[in-house]
């Protein structure tokens, strides 16, 4: 029985929404069980914790600038702070383990957990791990990742191939494509869609791929979900207003994704751990444009992941702009290839994901 539970990490959704998911799915085995959060301070883990039900305290670690600044002078101090209070967090809560998600905060407490002889798990979302999920491999007890093939970094005897937790309403999308259209009134049931997203914050080289494509392929009989984040809505919106956009529904944010998944025929996206986990359930032909801006290029290795079992399209980054919406207007017109696309990387889906990660933190409680 898991009675208290520590889980670590944050800094991107991509380590919070597996934390939240794991949270839940020990909260519904246990519903009295005690789940504390561990989060760097600053971090946006400090906000979106509280909101989803769970305490949270920080650290205040922090990441090493590639720039040379004041704050990288100031690092080896707050690592030092933050493992002598991760250590009082220990002996004050006694936890049964900790689990960590990624993030800056994951790896004092995991360390420390380590060195208490406290049973601990890392939840790796990518193809290519970290440097912090590297190093903590060699103390911590169990190690669940979403792809395999990784002894070369990991342990093997301390591997567990879970796959990655999705959101709940995703792992068996239900509605209809009239009701999934009834979501987007400004979209025509009649036409192929194309679904791009960016995620919540967007990606300026999808927007450049739609508005190019907007104005060279206005003639196909198309239309485009358009997902541009919050930090582009006014810009595209200013850019659509002076180009033809009746085949365009543009949008900052979308909150129904099982209807936006639905209403697609071929989905444009950029390729973090956790949207192509989903990706993988949807079971759309996908391509996908890895970002360049993320450490050790660990976007372009998710994709590669999928790309040789043919699974998904990769298109690079620099060269998006002009092909990436040529692509998928090609893959509208191959019902042939798109039917074996959305047929591989469906094979490849986890759906169980949350709940074999929680059986294996099960077996190394103490």
């Amino acid at each position: 029985m898991l009675n208290k539970v520590i889980i670590s990490g944050g800094g991107t959704g991509g380590h919070i929404f597996p934390a939240i998911a794991i949270a839940n799915e020990i909260r519904a085995r246990y519903p009295k069980a005690d789940i504390l959060f561990v989060g760097a301070i600053g971090k946006m883990e400090m906000e979106r914790v509280p909101a989803a039900g769970y305490r949270i305290v920080g650290l205040p670690i922090a990441g090493l600038q590639r720039k040379l600044t004041l704050s990288n002078f100031a690092l080896p101090f707050k690592l030092v702070n933050s493992l002598l209070k991760a250590r009082k967090i220990l002996k004050d809560f006694q936890p049964q383990v900790v689990i960590g998600v990624g993030g800056y905060a994951s790896g004092p407490i995991l360390r420390m957990a380590s060195g208490m002889k406290i049973p601990t798990v890392v939840q790796e979302q990518n193809s290519f791990p970290g440097k912090t999920n590297r190093l903590l491999s060699k103390s911590v007890t169990a190690i669940c990742t979403a792809y395999e093939g990784l002894e070369a970094v990991f342990p093997a005897e301390k591997i567990h191939f879970t796959g990655n937790p999705v959101r709940q309403e995703l792992k068996a999308i239900s509605i209809s494509k009239e009701e999934a259209f009834a979501a987007f009134p400004d979209l025509d049931p009649g036409k192929k869609t194309i679904l791009v997203m960016g995620g919540s914050l967007g990606a300026r080289t999808l927007n450049e791929s739609v508005l190019y494509a907007k104005d060279k392929y206005a003639g196909e009989n198309v239309q485009i979900l358009w997902q541009c984040g919050k930090y582009y809505g006014d810009a595209m919106r200013a850019e659509l207003a002076s180009r033809k956009k009746d085949a365009i529904v543009l949008t900052d944010f979308i909150a129904r994704m099982d209807a936006a998944y639905t209403v697609a025929d071929v989905i444009v996206s950029r390729a973090g751990a956790l949207s192509i986990s989903e990706l993988c359930l949807v079971g759309k032909p996908v391509i996908l444009v890895p970002s360049p801006n993320v450490s050790e290029d660990h976007q372009t290795k998710n994709a590669m992941a999928l790309v040789k079992n043919d699974a998904a399209i990769l298109v690079k980054d620099d060269t998006a702009k002009e092909q990436v919406m040529q692509a998928a207007f090609d893959l509208l017109k191959s019902e042939e290839k798109s039917k074996e696309l959305g047929k591989n990387i469906r094979a490849m889906a986890k759906p169980d994901a949350t709940s074999t990660i929680a059986d294996v933190i099960e077996k190394v409680k103490k």
